[in-house]
């Protein structure tokens, strides 16, 4: 597919362009405005691209190794994608992701039991946070709007459908939509097609 960009798309690359070799050397092109918070934390491999206004948070919780995010080769990810890392959040190679995506391990306070700390007392800024680390496969594309939690493991090859939440760990090659997201499709490599998943 061939972009026809106007003239004032074509100099706002070339000054992303300039931004990106001095700033984010291997990376293919990072597009501004754009930030980045805790980049000292940040790996990514060559061929990285973004979008117009992305969010890339990471913070110094203690936890994890000394790269807390890390993104894959060849990895293109749209406006106004939002990820946040406070122990580890990886992202394999080759993969695409639409806008306004939101990527996160960490979540002020663990709502999943009894903790004195997520109290609905006390305010949410104040509560203890919590990170569970978030793994995405190679070859994975992510829709529109699409929300992925702390804890979840996304498979190589997978469709995750725009506007879903993914708060589960998704099998290699499947399609998942919803909210909570649910496998609707498993790819058949003997028969070379995505094929419907049951619910029956």
């Amino acid at each position: 597919m061939k972009n026809s960009y106007g003239i004032s798309e074509i100099l706002k690359n070339i000054f992303s362009l300039i931004y990106t070799k001095l700033c984010f050397k291997d990376a293919r092109l990072i597009r501004r405005p754009v930030y980045v918070r805790g980049k000292k934390f940040f790996s990514y491999g060559k061929g990285f691209t973004t979008g117009y206004n992305c969010r890339i948070e990471i913070f110094d919780t203690g936890l994890g190794n000394s790269k807390k995010l890390i993104i894959g080769e060849n990895c293109k990810i749209g406006d106004y994608v939002h990820i946040a890392a406070g122990e580890n959040v990886i992202i394999g190679d080759n993969c695409l992701m639409a806008s306004k995506i939101y990527i996160s391990d960490i979540n002020h306070g663990d709502y999943s039991g009894e903790f004195e700390y997520s109290s609905p007392t006390i305010p949410p800024d104040s509560r203890s946070l919590y990170t569970k680390p978030v793994k995405i496969g190679n070859n994975v594309w992510i829709g529109e709007n699409a929300c992925v939690l702390p804890g979840v493991m996304i498979g190589d090859g997978c469709i995750v459908g725009a506007n879903s939440i993914v708060n589960k760990n998704i099998p290699n090659n499947s399609i998942v939509a919803g909210s909570p997201a649910e496998i609707i499709k498993k790819y058949n490599f003997e028969l070379k097609k995505w094929e419907r998943i049951n619910k029956n």
